[in-house]
């Protein structure tokens, strides 16, 4: 026994240790696939043993499904920070602190300058060198408990070296390729990073919090018993030492270097993997800050430069009712046209009823509009007070198939899967699409002409279409249908993965299908898993679980799976591939540009070949960025960063050498 526990120890430390590298530093110490195999090893030997330590990676798997929310109080109070939006507004500022410098025989201050995140407030407990609590900003006060939901969180240490009573703060956030990568399996995207953060934290499913991959950036220390720091930069070099990842800053001594570093970080801001919305500057010297002291609102001695808004106000006109694949019916805001950044906008996002009533959104209402990351704007709050506003209608039956709907949490459903036509045409769009059985060609116009005119009404209907039926249709000559038909007869030769993936499983994306295929290799295991099976899958919470069980426990799903093999559909089991040697293997890789001879889906699929992973964004963890004609700012951050650039010719060669 002794054995294990040492030896359950010994992995804790060295799984901590890949996860600060990885996450903090940016500078990875192991691969994904030999990080996988040591935390299975030690999960194995924890449920053997019984001994779980407070800091192990396990403790952070997030398959808990709260209650409620409890309230916290904090030891100090979380402030908010007082904004300019111009260099004379802040020199104004700085003059004050000048002047009160100088009546109290201080030197000239120094200012630490650092990004202002644009993701949700946190506060973090740290008693005795342990994680305790995590803390919502809430009223600056009192904010709610949200420790299982940052304990997902990889780059936020569960026990530091310092042994005192301390309260860190900071900010979460959702990086542009978690966005991305989230918006690319999730039935309901997310409308921008901010609310992909908060929203998260807020998450009563803690599952939902990590499959958002969340980040986080600390810069403050609220509470210390201690207090022994003289100067802000101490504080900070203190988070660092103690592992936690911080807010990138610089310390300027002159209002030009200030001045200098705001339009260095505005100039990068697009650039940038996350979001941010101005810069903080803060006195560096804590003899001075005690002297300024606090508003009622904010400290005297930070600040924030706020960049040019992407906010505005309009009117709400009205709001549509649409049905997605999963039968969810989602409300979308129809607005008076407004311009935003160069941008006319005419629809936003209101994401559910709970929505609706908590931004006390109205008709004929005025509303805040914000638009981001070039997606669907969102309203932010309703603006207008007047009683005579109308009240949005919260339709009791389908806006599509008229049937009675049902409430699940805060959204609402549509049960009728069998004709509600949306419902059935964004199913087999998404049995169509790329990641899925990659019909190439198709579109929602196309599944949608189906489902009016050839009667396909199920995804296995698909498999029957004849030229005969696609050559009445309009716009479809010889060469188009041809394409069609031969699109779809090549689909039945997939991988099990993608088949999988294709049958829409709620919460089921792409990487989950290919973590279950690579553990239980066939479909008629997977198809008749046991609960305790699927929990043996790195990655899957307890809502997973549920969801696939209820999927294969449906005779119309099986007979439906039963069609589309007599159709002719079938896939090699999985066979782990053992990967040739190549400079590619366990790295990461960007692409960008257009290429000559690959398609986007092409390529990556030829690096998931060589063992490489692909990325959609660079950052410091990127390997190699590969560059085909019309590159934009992807090259020039890979230049910045000095990573390593091939054009598609130099790729090319490598793929010659190595014999692919």
């Amino acid at each position: 026994m002794d054995e294990k526990i040492n030896r359950i120890e010994e992995l804790v430390k060295y799984l901590n240790e890949c996860s600060y590298s990885y996450f903090v530093l940016d500078d990875p110490i192991i691969d994904d696939k030999k990080y996988d195999k040591l935390y299975d090893e030690l999960k194995s030997l924890e449920k053997e043993t019984n001994y779980i330590l407070h800091n192990s990676p396990t403790q952070r798997v997030g398959d808990v499904v709260l209650d409620k929310f409890e309230k916290s109080v904090h030891k100090s109070k979380m402030w908010s920070l007082d904004k300019v939006t111009s260099f004379e507004e802040f020199e104004s500022w700085h003059n004050k602190n000048l002047e009160i410098a100088r009546e109290n025989n201080l030197k000239i201050p120094t200012y630490i300058v650092m990004q202002k995140f644009d993701g949700a407030s946190i506060n973090l407990t740290y008693e005795n060198g342990k994680f305790i609590k995590a803390t919502t900003r809430g009223n600056g006060e009192i904010g709610e408990n949200v420790t299982e939901q940052v304990k997902t969180i990889r780059s936020i240490p569960l026990d530091i070296a310092d042994n005192s009573s301390l309260e860190i703060r900071g900010e979460i956030i959702m990086t542009k390729e978690e966005f991305e990568k989230y918006n690319k399996i999730s039935e309901v995207p997310l409308k921008n990073l901010r609310n992909g953060a908060s929203g998260a934290l807020r998450n009563l499913d803690v599952y939902e919090t990590k499959k958002r991959n969340l980040s986080s950036f600390l810069f403050d220390i609220g509470y210390f018993e201690k207090n022994k720091f003289g100067t802000y930069l101490e504080m900070l070099e203190f988070l660092k030492e103690n592992k936690f990842k911080c807010a990138e800053f610089k310390l300027c001594k002159t209002i030009d270097e200030v001045k200098q570093e705001i339009n260095r970080i505005e100039s990068i801001r697009d650039g940038l993997n996350y979001d941010i919305d101005g810069v903080v500057i803060a006195i560096n010297e804590f003899e001075l800050r005690g002297i300024l002291g606090y508003t009622v609102k904010h400290p005297k001695f930070s600040i924030a430069y706020k960049f040019e808004a992407v906010e505005g106000i309009t009117k709400l006109i009205d709001v549509e009712w649409n049905v997605g694949r999963s039968g969810r019916v989602s409300p979308t805001a129809i607005l008076e046209p407004i311009d935003i950044g160069g941008i006319t906008i005419k629809r936003a996002t209101l994401n559910n009823v709970d929505d609706i009533k908590r931004k006390n959104v109205k008709i004929n209402g005025d509303v805040l509009v914000r638009r981001s990351n070039d997606v669907i704007p969102e309203i932010i709050r309703g603006i207008s007070e007047d009683e005579e506003l109308i009240d949005i209608n919260i339709p009791k039956n389908c806006p599509s198939c008229n049937s009675e709907l049902s409430q699940d949490g805060v959204h609402i459903y549509c049960t009728n899967t069998i004709s509600c036509k949306p419902q059935i045409v964004k199913s087999i769009v998404h049995f169509a699409s790329r990641d899925a059985m990659n019909i190439e060609g198709f579109s929602d116009k196309i599944a949608t002409q189906f489902y009016e005119e050839l009667d396909v009404k199920r995804i296995s209907d698909l498999y029957e279409i004849k030229f005969e039926d696609l050559i009445k249709l309009d716009k479809f000559k010889e060469k188009k249908a041809n394409n069609i038909l031969n699109s779809i007869e090549q689909s039945k030769n997939c991988n099990l993965s993608n088949f999988i993936y294709s049958l829409g499983i709620r919460n089921v994306g792409l990487k989950t299908s290919k973590d279950i295929v690579k553990k239980y290799k066939t479909l008629d295991k997977i198809m008749t898993l046991t609960e305790e099976e699927l929990n043996e899958i790195h990655g899957i919470g307890d809502i997973i679980v549920e969801d696939i069980l209820k999927f294969f426990n449906n005779d119309k799903v099986i007979n439906e799976i039963q069609r589309l093999i007599n159709f002719g559909i079938k896939f090699d089991d999985y066979e782990e591939i053992e990967f040739i040697e190549n400079e590619f293997l366990g790295k990461t890789v960007v692409v960008t540009g257009t290429m000559k001879n690959f398609s986007r889906k092409e390529i990556k699929d030829l690096f998931e070949k060589l063992g490489a992973k692909t990325s959609e964004s660079v950052s410091k963890k990127t390997d190699y960025l590969i560059c085909g004609e019309n590159a934009g700012s992807k090259y020039e951050k890979a230049v910045s960063l000095n990573i390593k650039i091939l054009s598609e010719d130099d790729f090319n060669e490598i793929c010659e050498k190595i014999g692919i």
